[in-house]
């Protein structure tokens, strides 16, 4: 069910990818940025959104997927294979082993979460592992960010709008647990949506600051 939200949240996550695309387009670089994070994101959404093929909801739940798809594919091309943007990587400061730290992690805590529920249908495991995953997906650009400490004004906006997607969307679970009688808790998801949120605080903070004081987003060491 829609709500202002969960439209907040859409529109949020929207408006940094979008900002990402635009911020690789006119630098012409990739510097800063981790194509591991975006990896990723990608296997989130195309392990979650496997409903695509077995259940219509509605023209925007569908619309909305198909474009976290094709548009983080597009990204990803553009990084490792198109220049200049394939030059400008620099694949030696986006060093976090994401398959041994965060694809393998999550796949055996989805495994475990689903025999736990009795719950071993291939889909439910695989949307399982995209919950768990999505929530340190972001890790691999924070490792970025770090190594560079200056953060590029393009790249600032789009983590915090990224962060600032799955803060609302907190706020919608809570606003439907509420206003929809036969809403069903989901404490995995509310738990990983936690954790995700957490990670972007230091950033936020310092996101913050740097706009309130019109300085240079500049991380600690």
């Amino acid at each position: 069910m829609m709500n202002l939200w969960r439209l907040a949240g859409d529109m949020s996550h929207v408006v940094s990818i979008v900002i990402l695309i635009l911020r690789l387009r006119v630098s012409k670089s990739a510097v800063g940025i981790s194509l591991k994070t975006q990896e990723l994101f990608l296997l989130v959404f195309v392990t979650r959104y496997l409903d695509l093929f077995t259940t219509f909801y509605s023209l925007y739940n569908s619309f909305m997927k198909v474009a976290y798809i094709t548009s983080t594919t597009f990204i990803i091309y553009m990084i490792r294979f198109k220049e200049p943007y394939k030059s400008k990587y620099d694949k030696s400061q986006d060093a976090f082993l994401h398959m041994k730290f965060g694809v393998a992690p999550c796949a055996g805590l989805a495994l475990l979460a689903c025999l736990f529920k009795k719950e071993l249908n291939p889909i439910d495991i695989l949307w399982t592992f995209s919950i768990f995953l999505e929530a340190i997906a972001i890790v691999p650009q924070l490792f970025v960010l770090q190594r560079y400490r200056e953060v590029e004004n393009l790249t600032g906006h789009y983590v915090f709008f990224l962060g600032a997607y799955r803060g609302l969307y907190i706020l919608n679970w809570i606003y439907r647990s509420y206003y929809e009688p036969f809403y069903r808790h989901n404490w995995l998801v509310y738990i990983c949506g936690a954790v995700q949120t957490t990670l972007y605080i230091d950033f936020f903070y310092y996101y913050v600051i740097s706009k309130y004081y019109g300085g240079k987003l500049t991380l600690p060491t």
